[in-house]
């Protein structure tokens, strides 16, 4: 059967999105384990409380391959120490399936990291499209003093992995504040690099 077209108005504001079929929303305690500095983390979540980090309003028209997920993520902006506030991140269950962010408001970025252990970060503001292509593990970072809103669309089969980054300690990079106005990434010295024989597990085809 044929599916109806539909629209979105995006709200940039709100970050929200009209005809949204889904939502759901990351707390901070929800990143536990993410940052370096637990007691710095532990100290952050005392004095904000169990704030909402990041929420996502999306649209899925089912799971079937040949069709697009798309939605919206708004994040907060935030620090743990020298560490921005950030998604959980991963990479696409089925790994060969790409993804686009579109930035509305805001500045971040995407991190992101090879099966390997490369690091690419592309810089995201308003009316800037960022492509993660096939195979790439991803997470988004507010480096910005306002809410960082994107909109995306992905495969509707994708799926995702988010153990991927927690199997490995961490992302091989961590994106930290320079001390001025900018970010700087420095080593994850409790990064576990995947074996030869995991990167070729997810580099296959998918289909």
């Amino acid at each position: 059967m044929m599916r109806e077209p539909v629209s979105s108005v995006v709200d940039t504001i709100g970050g929200g999105m009209s005809g949204n079929t889904g939502r759901y929303e990351k707390r901070l305690s929800d990143l536990n384990g993410l940052y370096a500095d637990e007691a710095a983390f532990d100290a952050t979540l005392e004095k904000l409380g169990d704030v909402v980090v990041y929420d996502v309003e999306d649209f899925r028209p089912g799971t079937h391959r040949g069709d697009l997920i798309y939605g919206v993520t708004r994040m907060s902006p935030g620090k743990i120490a020298d560490e921005f506030f950030l998604t959980r991140g991963h990479i696409h269950a089925k790994a060969d399936r790409p993804e686009i962010y579109y930035g509305q408001k805001g500045l971040g970025l995407m991190q992101l990291e090879s099966p390997a252990g490369e690091t690419r970060i592309v810089e995201i503001g308003p009316q800037t499209i960022c492509y993660v292509p096939p195979f790439w593990i991803h997470r988004s970072i507010n480096i910005g003093n306002e809410d960082l809103v994107m909109v995306f669309a992905y495969p509707s089969d994708s799926g995702q992995d988010y153990g991927i980054i927690e199997s490995s300690r961490g992302m091989r990079h961590r994106v930290v504040s320079d001390g001025a106005d900018g970010w700087k990434l420095i080593e994850n010295p409790a990064y576990q690099p995947r074996s030869e024989d995991t990167v070729r597990a997810l580099m296959k085809s998918y289909t």
